[in-house]
């Protein structure tokens, strides 16, 4: 074998190792990044099961006589704002993400307030349909908590994946940005107050 070869077959070879792992980093980031934004589409519909039942909830309490207009106008105002705002999942900005958060805290504070409303109302206690709608609301709020947590333990992979080094370096050149986490509200590890048991003594 000629000795110019030997210095050719041994940086074909570096060159060739260095190929693979960055193809092999880009593939796995791609697939992380992929999880972590199919988590925030179940996020997202979760909250979307939340606002569909609170529109029903509207719709049953909206039959009580005298109910109070002003607690029903909020509900329905919030749920509004709530709905109208969504998040590309290509697009999770600490910004996008507050505000998104804002706009479910919001309803969440007015449902609250509903919900407490309603002790003064004996006829909506009673009510059936009311009840299955406060029960799968109970169930939604659980299943909120869970898909933000493994939203955020998918995105904790994929930063863990882009921001260690060497894999820094070639997120940087493959465009990969660390991605935003869901972050409670101060004061928020305390759930909204959804109080399901009617039948205690007031």
């Amino acid at each position: 074998m000629k000795k110019w070869l030997v210095p050719v077959i041994v940086i074909a070879v570096i060159v060739f190792a260095i190929y693979n792992w960055a193809v092999g980093f880009n593939n796995t980031a791609v697939t992380y990044q992929a999880d972590a934004k199919t988590s925030w589409s179940n996020v997202e519909s979760s909250y979307q099961r939340r606002n569909d039942l609170i529109g029903n909830l509207v719709k049953t309490v909206q039959g009580a006589a005298e109910f109070e207009k002003s607690t029903l106008t909020d509900v329905i105002n919030a749920r509004a704002k709530a709905t109208s705002v969504n998040i590309d999942a290509g697009n999770l900005t600490p910004e996008k993400m507050a505000q998104f958060q804002q706009a479910q805290t919001g309803l969440s504070g007015a449902l609250s307030k509903l919900l407490v409303s309603v002790e003064r109302y004996p006829e909506l206690k009673a009510n059936k349909n009311f009840l299955e709608l406060q029960s799968q609301l109970e169930g939604t709020e659980n299943r909120i908590n869970v898909a933000r947590d493994r939203f955020n333990e998918k995105v904790n992979i994929y930063d863990i994946h882009t921001t260690k080094f060497p894999g820094k370096l070639l997120a940087s050149l493959f465009g990969f940005e660390e991605m935003s986490r869901y972050k409670a509200n101060p004061g928020s590890e305390n759930a909204p107050d959804v109080n399901f048991d009617f039948n205690k003594k007031q």
